[in-house]
């Protein structure tokens, strides 16, 4: 288990959920993960906060509509802690990003940006205040790893590389993501015959079994895509979608 109290510039820190059915999701995930949600009012919304035993683990809120006028389906994001999130946006637009929304406040929680790499695959930037991001990570119920799927790796490498300065690592089917000596993610060109994926981040949740928690998503509406199966010698996973479609992944370390 590892406890956070904070994260260093450049780590991942935080993933949420957008959706068109916020109760419906907060049903699904507490059940499948043995979450607990409090709802976090804001002026004009909420946000739903997702704990496991006291610790923050995840979030959801509505998806804009605006979102979902362009067809793009419910989804999970990714969130990068960074120190000086206008300097950060402003490196990201000069190595060619996008950004989407530039840094707003989030009442006194921290600061946050929304920008879109050279691929077009979409991330978040987090100042943090008053919230660091998730306090758990790697244990069961909590996230342990975040995977780029981009049309063009070469191209992403050379972006996230320069904005944050991670390294790379593993082999040309499927490479990692390495900070501050920690592999914390992957980096997966799509394959044409995923059919019309566009270039995205996507969150993996570790589970004590990936079998049982496969079947118990089911049970409750969701999607299977892929697996359970092995990867490598380090545990099993599956790639699924809540049932309003969201995609996620779970991932069950192996034993030692």
């Amino acid at each position: 288990m590892t406890v956070k109290s904070s994260y260093a510039p450049g780590q991942f820190c935080w993933t949420d959920l957008m959706t068109t059915d916020p109760a419906a999701a907060k049903t699904f995930y507490t059940t499948l993960f043995g979450w607990t949600a409090e709802e976090m009012p804001f002026p004009g919304g909420s946000y739903t906060m997702f704990r496991k035993r006291e610790h923050d683990v995840a979030g959801l809120g509505g998806q804009p509509p605006e979102e979902q006028s362009r067809g793009i389906p419910p989804h999970w994001n990714v969130y990068v802690s960074v120190d000086d999130i206008n300097a950060v946006s402003a490196k990201a637009a000069t190595l060619g990003g996008n950004i989407l929304a530039p840094a707003f406040d989030v009442m006194d929680a921290g600061r946050m940006a929304i920008l879109a790499d050279p691929t077009g695959a979409v991330f978040f930037l987090w100042q943090p205040q008053k919230h660091i991001g998730a306090t758990l990570w790697g244990e069961p119920g909590a996230p342990s790893w975040f995977e780029l799927q981009t049309t063009d790796p070469e191209k992403a490498k050379a972006f996230y590389t320069a904005l944050f300065g991670w390294s790379t690592g593993g082999d040309a089917t499927y490479q990692e993501w390495i900070v501050n000596g920690e592999h914390v993610g992957g980096l997966l060109k799509i394959d044409p015959s995923w059919g019309q994926v566009p270039p995205n981040w996507s969150a993996y949740f570790t589970v004590e079994n990936a079998d049982d928690t496969v079947a118990k998503a089911r049970g409750l509406g969701a999607k299977v895509y892929l697996g359970p199966k092995e990867i490598g010698g380090g545990g099993r996973f599956a790639v699924l979608s809540d049932p309003q479609g969201a995609v996620f992944s779970v991932y069950e370390e192996k034993r030692r």
